[in-house]
């Protein structure tokens, strides 16, 4: 690592707001990429007749414990429980539903209030909300950072090529980029959602779509201020290709700047996925997602719990990223060189 990135690094310890959050959404993401192992409807691990098994690696039909089903087995089943009892034991995550998982055993209508069971309740079909939550949080964190990457991607490759050239090229640029950042992105997106059929993939190309314009500017200001100075003029003097100026010599310097934007640009994509979900434009029908969650909230006042859960978890995530970007602009501030 560079002495630059150290001293930046370094700043960026030294904001502790932030670096605390960075270490909580850590933690949090981290909890999300493993939901299984902690919300499931399948035990972790099995170990029946001196034989090793992990039911959520691979499906075991109940044969195999000795019961009457070539099917799979259901490992909530009372009948099936004694038969691996009876020979073994198994072990459970701390919450026995994962994201589609209906709890049957309930006595009272749905949604249900939280209990030692459903830690913040059920739905309006009795699926765990936790389970729900966990399994939510970890689509829109890498549908998140997936749609920051692929818009940064675009942003600084248009600004790069506006800022390096000018000219007409950026005066074209620049009016293209007017007109389409003067479009109104959720409007056109759910227009453009509902003539397909709802998926993540194309739900992803369509924001990516009108997503990438967020860098382009300051991209573009970096290149164009770069593009005069001595070092630059030199390699062109040299006879060094454009796209290695741009790549090698300028591209360097632009990045501090446009790495400070990305925690603000990945908040704003988790909001405007979350707002689709709610309206019903996001992703497929019964995914787990905050948004979906928000919108059986509004659908059952009577049932608080959903629109609470929902709303601190999504209060809590943008609220970390607010301060891992606050703190990652100050440790990016040319000012503190």
């Amino acid at each position: 690592m560079s002495p630059l990135m150290q001293a930046r690094l370094q700043r960026f310890k030294q904001h502790k707001l932030g670096w605390i959050s960075f270490i909580l959404f850590s933690l949090i993401f981290i909890a999300s990429l493993g939901a299984e192992l902690i919300a499931n409807d399948k035990p972790l691990f099995v170990r029946y007749q001196q034989h090793d098994y992990f039911p959520m690696l691979h499906s075991y039909p109940e044969t195999t414990f000795g019961g009457v089903f070539e099917t799979e087995a259901d490992y909530k089943d009372p009948a099936v429980q004694k038969l691996i009892n009876a020979q073994g034991w198994m072990v459970w995550p701390m919450v026995r539903y994962a994201a589609q998982t209906p709890n049957l055993e309930l006595s009272i209508p749905v949604p249900s209030k939280p209990t030692t069971e459903n830690w913040l309740g059920t739905d309006d079909q009795g699926r765990d909300v936790f389970a729900r939550i966990l399994y939510g949080l970890r689509v829109s964190l890498l549908f998140g950072f997936a749609l920051t990457f692929g818009s940064a991607v675009f942003g600084i490759l248009i600004g790069a090529i506006q800022g390096y050239y000018g000219g007409w090229v950026d005066l074209i640029g620049q009016r293209v980029l007017e007109v389409w950042g003067g479009l109104p992105m959720l409007f056109i997106v759910m227009i453009l959602v509902s003539m397909f059929t709802p998926s993540v993939s194309w739900l992803f190309l369509i924001m990516l779509l009108f997503g990438w314009t967020s860098l382009v500017g300051l991209v573009r200001a970096e290149f164009l201020r770069a593009r005069n100075l001595d070092y630059v003029r030199a390699a062109q003097a040299l006879g060094v290709p454009d796209y290695l100026i741009m790549w090698r010599h300028i591209l360097p310097n632009a990045m501090s700047s446009s790495l400070s934007q990305l925690p603000f640009m990945l908040t704003a994509n988790i909001t405007a996925l979350t707002a689709l979900d709610f309206l019903g434009y996001g992703l497929p029908p019964d995914a787990a997602s905050l948004g979906e969650l928000l919108l059986q909230g509004k659908n059952n006042l009577n049932a608080p719990w959903l629109a609470l859960s929902g709303f601190f978890t999504l209060a809590l995530v943008l609220s970390l990223l607010i301060c891992i970007g606050e703190a990652t602009r100050d440790a990016f501030d040319p000012r503190q060189h």
